[in-house]
């Protein structure tokens, strides 16, 4: 039973006679695609044509979207579990913790005297029973008391600790509004690294680049932004239209609109840039690839 209320949970801890579901399952896949195809044959159907429309890129195979997005959305518990006569529960006393809220983190964490649970850059004053976690910069607290706070890069994160729960509603309204912190993160991996944004305003945006040994950026040109590179670890060989050259730390490259332009990592370990792109549009969108070695 998935998600049971109030009523029939309290009946069925008084009774005895069941156990907590952890959520570990193990089958055939075989087994569980039969048991699909009986109970939830549009999943199914759904998954083969994204599969079956699919497409290989780099270490990634990316199911066809469209067919993918049709596919309805249920839990392995709802779908399966609850109908099926062929599972079998096995009781099992592991001190299993999934970690899935952050009053389970709290729950794990170590405290101090005050019971709280602090990670990073943390300050407190008659702070008690909290979890302070922070990421990129100092958190000051005063006065609280059961309390979550967590900070990163892009959010800061406040609620009650019975409250944490209820951030799935902060979540739904960001989606709701596309906001940018619900589509992706600060930091984007792409196949020759890393890209983390530090700053982005408008007409600006800084970057900061990092380049695995042996890969290279595409050659690429912007037709409404301009770009700065300044190279802080390694040695960069640079294409900027006609001209290849080499650079070293602490030295910068300019590349104006509409030149042609690129990155690669000779060296034996990271090459770290920051970058700078200056302009009316800073997007995706403003980039053409002349060339790919990762077939984009």
């Amino acid at each position: 039973m998935e998600k049971p209320d109030l009523a029939v949970a309290r009946n069925y801890l008084e009774s005895g006679q069941y156990c907590w579901n952890s959520g570990m399952f193990m089958f055939k896949a075989s087994r569980v695609l039969a048991e699909m195809k009986r109970f939830v044959p549009e999943i199914v159907a759904a998954c083969q044509r994204a599969v079956a429309g699919g497409r290989h890129d780099l270490d990634f195979f990316r199911l066809d979207v469209s067919a993918f997005e049709q596919c309805p959305a249920d839990s392995i518990d709802y779908a399966i579990m609850e109908k099926t006569n062929k599972g079998v529960m096995v009781p099992f006393e592991a001190g299993w913790n999934d970690l899935g809220s952050w009053e389970a983190l709290w729950n794990v964490g170590d405290k101090d005297a005050q019971q709280n649970v602090l990670i990073g850059d943390v300050i407190t004053h008659d702070v008690k029973g909290s979890y302070l976690r922070s990421d990129s910069r100092l958190i000051a607290a005063v006065g609280l008391e059961n309390h979550i706070i967590v900070e990163t890069a892009d959010s800061v994160l406040i609620c009650p600790r019975h409250r944490a729960q209820e951030v799935k509603y902060v979540v739904d309204y960001l989606k709701s509004e596309e906001r940018q912190e619900a589509l992706t993160h600060r930091t984007e991996y792409r196949p020759w690294g890393s890209c983390e944004i530090l700053v982005s305003a408008d007409r600006f945006q800084v970057n900061r680049l990092t380049v695995r040994p042996g890969e290279k950026l595409s050659l690429q040109k912007h037709f409404h932004r301009a770009e700065h590179w300044v190279l802080l670890a390694g040695e960069a060989r640079v294409i900027k239209d006609d001209e290849v050259f080499l650079l070293a730390e602490n030295q910068s490259v300019y590349f104006p609109p509409d030149t042609c332009h690129r990155l690669e990592n000779k060296g034996d370990g990271p090459l770290e840039v920051i970058e700078i792109q200056t302009g009316k549009i800073i997007s995706d969108s403003d980039i053409e690839r002349l060339e790919d070695a990762y077939g984009r």
